[in-house]
């Protein structure tokens, strides 16, 4: 007899919760699942990328 693990219910995946932070003249591009974008100089730029890792 094989003993194999249980199955476990996938839990449902929890969105994405993005913000940016500002350390010194750099934004950076957080999120709740633990990813950090790249430092960058202009806000806009850390914006969109935590939209584009929100959509993804």
């Amino acid at each position: 007899m094989l003993n194999l693990p249980a199955e476990r219910p996938h839990a449902p995946a929890l969105p994405h919760r993005t913000s940016v932070t500002e350390n010194g003249s750099f934004a950076i591009a957080n999120c709740t699942c633990g990813w950090r974008g790249p430092a960058r100089r202009a806000r806009d730029r850390a914006r969109r990328d935590a939209t584009r890792h929100s959509s993804d």
